[in-house]
């Protein structure tokens, strides 16, 4: 393994080795920025806090002064690791077995932060540039994404900084290393419907009003036919039931309410705006007289994409160069704190394979961080070749 690479693995299991189950930081973020600091990064801490959200501690790292200005972006904080008892290995350990790091967090995302700390700092001390390199690292992006990358961003604007391009170091890739770079993504919408009716006695039906066949006509009605075909660059929206209740433990009475929970994933065909008024539309065309009433919490996930351009172009490139596999562009998958990044600048995501991500006895062949550390690199090297001009 090159130098490079093996920088790469060494940080990747010390941030693993940090327990930063979210909110908790566990001491993730000063290892990262005792490597950045070694490298001539000037690296500021700041917490940020709001009511009812643990306070959360993020990142800010900087290399350089001026245009271009280049970000890498990611999160310390991982999701709990489940049952200890079915791991191979404490998912604290970070572990090496059969060539691959075990532990929670090194595919989603401490892997791709140390590739892309590595790679930083390897281009750095190579000599002078013409131009900036940040890293935007933080701890809540598993959580409520409250007090994270969206106040962050913010904080770096108001000191100054501004960024041109992104790469968010997110699991992009199915299958192998180079499968696959995100230059978008589709929005997530949640939703209720509840449907109100009159409690009663089961043997007396025509006293009470069930509103449980309503509930289930209307839901039927939200989900069908499909809101769209899809679009140039994204997949159709969908619109997904994740919960039918009414709470009623008894037999013998008919329920007074039916609620049903759903999500929809939606596309750039949409706004949340767009989607729950056509939603309302459905719902009152199957409600025949039935009391219903749709609510929808509060949407920070927009559906958004980076158009192909001359840096999707550099970014696939040097993926093809360094793993010999033309990555896929592509809007699929979740959400991720790319949403809030594309209000600032042009932002992809390209990362490890996702396949083993939440999961117990999540891991990566340490080979492939190193190969992951190899890509950042050249990204850096035809990102300042290309945009530091003038």
């Amino acid at each position: 393994m090159t130098d490079l690479g093996q920088d790469a693995v060494d940080l990747c299991r010390a941030l693993v080795r940090r327990p930063s189950v979210t909110p908790q930081d566990a001491g993730a973020q000063e290892a990262l920025a005792a490597r950045l600091r070694q490298a001539g990064f000037s690296v500021e801490s700041v917490t940020f806090s709001a009511p009812g959200t643990p306070d959360v501690v993020n990142l800010f790292a900087r290399f350089g002064e001026g245009a271009p200005h280049f970000a890498f972006a990611g999160h310390t904080d991982v999701v709990p690791p489940g049952d200890l008892a079915r791991w191979r290995s404490d998912p604290f350990a970070a572990e090496i077995d059969g060539g691959e790091i075990i532990g929670r967090g090194v595919v989603d995302m401490k892997g791709a932060i140390a590739a892309f700390a590595a790679a930083a700092a390897s281009f750095c001390a190579r000599g002078p540039f013409k131009g900036s390199i940040s890293l935007l690292i933080t701890g809540d992006e598993e959580g409520p994404a409250i007090n994270g990358t969206e106040k962050l961003l913010a904080w770096a604007a108001e000191r100054g900084a501004r960024f041109d391009h992104c790469l968010v170091g997110e699991p992009t890739n199915p299958d192998a290393l180079g499968d696959m770079i995100k230059i978008g993504r589709r929005g997530s919408l949640n939703g209720t419907l509840t449907v109100t009716g009159r409690q009663g006695h089961v043997a007396y039906p025509q006293r009470a009003d069930n509103p449980i066949p309503a509930a289930m006509r209307l839901a039927q009605a939200l989900a069908a036919p499909p809101l769209d075909a899809g679009t140039a660059l994204f997949d159709p929206s969908n619109l997904e039931i994740v919960s039918f209740d009414v709470g009623n433990p008894a037999f013998n009475v008919i329920p007074a309410q039916a609620r049903a929970r759903f999500n929809i994933r939606f596309n750039d065909h949409w706004t949340p705006q767009s989607l729950a008024a056509e939603l309302q539309t459905r719902a009152a065309r199957a409600a025949q007289g039935a009391d219903f009433a749709l609510a929808f919490e509060p949407c920070n996930a927009l559906a958004f994409v980076t158009e192909p351009d001359a840096f999707v172009g550099l970014v696939a490139g040097a993926v093809e160069r360094t793993t010999g596999r033309r990555p896929k562009l592509s809007t699929s998958g979740g959400t991720s704190d790319a949403r809030f990044i594309r209000a600032y600048c042009p932002v992809l995501e390209f990362g490890l394979v996702g396949q083993t991500m939440h999961m117990v006895d999540e891991r990566a062949p340490a080979a492939e961080i190193g190969a992951l550390a190899a890509i950042y690199e050249a990204v850096l090297d035809d990102y300042f070749r290309v945009f530091a001009h003038g």
